[in-house]
């Protein structure tokens, strides 16, 4: 996954005058804070699929994790391009965060144990990695009986461009392009 600096632009048809883009760290630390983010994944027949769920920050790139049936991961086998997005929903205040890029499945299991480990610190969401990806080490959070847990995918999110509105003065809209 790439870790270089994005090229930075800021859309001065949709900021404040005299506005700054706001540091690529600055965004960097706003996706490390975000518990959830919303992912949109693309159904066969055209029609947009938006779900939240948590993410993590990592190398470079934002990691997710889904059952293999979920429509989430149907629709990222057919294709891999998607959007996920954080922010809040005020007006005034806060910054949004749009990452685009395509999901690539992880299966790297030293990669796959250092992920598991970020959400059980960060959630608290006892994930062991597997061969497959993650599974639950309680049945708890699933709501399931523990012998028939399954295993989710864990895919991960390069970004290819970011995305941010800053809300509040002074208002600004960034670009973010990775080569």
């Amino acid at each position: 996954m790439s870790t270089q600096e994005p090229i930075t632009e800021i859309d001065t048809r949709f900021s404040s005058q005299g506005a700054l883009a706001l540091p690529w760290s600055d965004v960097v630390d706003l996706i490390h804070a975000a518990d959830i983010f919303w992912l949109s994944t693309v159904r066969r027949d055209g029609r947009p699929h938006v779900t939240p769920l948590p993410a993590m920050w990592l190398d470079g790139a934002l990691h997710f994790c889904t059952g293999p049936g979920e429509q989430k991961a149907v629709n990222l086998g057919r294709n891999p391009a998607c959007v996920l997005t954080t922010g809040t929903n005020v007006f005034g205040s806060g910054t949004d965060v749009v990452v685009e890029g395509s999901a690539v499945r992880v299966t790297d299991r030293a990669l796959l144990e250092r992920l598991a480990r970020m959400w059980r610190e960060k959630l608290d969401w006892p994930f062991e990695a597997t061969d497959d990806g993650f599974r639950e080490s309680t049945s708890e959070l699933a709501g399931q009986e523990f012998d028939d847990r399954g295993s989710a995918h864990v895919f991960a999110v390069a970004p290819a461009k970011v995305l941010t509105f800053h809300k509040g003065e002074p208002f600004s809209q960034t670009r973010y392009r990775f080569r």
